[in-house]
């Protein structure tokens, strides 16, 4: 799972504000750069307390207490990333101190809801792996494979119409022998095409896919 778009949200407990803001990254320079953004755009503030992390495996994470007591602002902060299983993402909660001290206690649960409303706010994707297929028909079968599609939430990247019907999909991998079997058993004059990709699309909802890396090469399935 990855931040696709980034958002912001704000908790107030006793009276202290807390701002979270939820920022996509590919890399610690580009964490770092938005962490000072957000620094300077709430100079003002108590705290700018951080936590990122980079990569499928989260192979880079760092946090930052901001002089807040330390482990109760982005040590929370990072392990509800971690706990979401979310990379590839930075976050900055900016607190505006209110008068009352927390605890220790009350800070680790105020860093962490922020973080998970900040989260709520953006646009997180699950990423998953995908082929690309290139399907061949005739005009009376296309209605019936739009709806198979559909069904599947699978979305259209190509289509020509000449004489007949040519479509190329990205499909999520472990859809790929019911997506065959549904197309070439029940659609006459139709074949399904294997087309192995390095490239990635995004697809409607909150999934992308990733088809599968290697050189192309052809699996051809066929109706009666």
């Amino acid at each position: 799972r990855f931040t696709y778009i980034g958002g912001s949200s704000e908790i107030i407990e006793k009276k202290s504000r807390f701002i979270a803001t939820v920022e996509p990254v590919k890399s610690e320079e580009e964490a770092l750069a938005f962490i000072e953004r957000i620094r300077r755009q709430h100079w003002d503030a108590s705290h700018n307390c951080t936590a990122f992390t980079i990569g499928p495996d989260h192979q880079l994470t760092r946090c930052s207490d901001d002089r807040e007591p330390a482990g109760t602002a982005g040590r929370p902060m990072l392990e509800t990333l971690l706990g979401e299983d979310i990379h590839d993402t930075a976050v900055v909660v900016t607190r505006y101190f209110g008068g009352t001290l927390l605890g220790t206690g009350g800070l680790v649960r105020a860093y962490s809801s922020a973080v998970r409303a900040g989260l709520n706010q953006a646009v997180i994707l699950n990423k998953r792996q995908g082929i690309r297929l290139a399907i061949h028909t005739d005009y009376n079968g296309l209605g019936k494979i739009q709806y198979l599609l559909n069904q599947e939430h699978i979305p259209i990247l190509n289509s020509e119409y000449t004489d007949s019907v040519h479509i190329e999909v990205l499909a999520p991998a472990a859809l790929f022998d019911k997506i065959c079997a549904s197309i070439t058993e029940t659609i006459p004059n139709t074949n399904v095409r294997y087309i192995c990709s390095k490239s990635m699309a995004p697809v409607k909802r909150s999934s992308e896919l990733c088809p599968l890396p290697g050189t192309a090469r052809d699996r051809v399935f066929s109706s009666p």
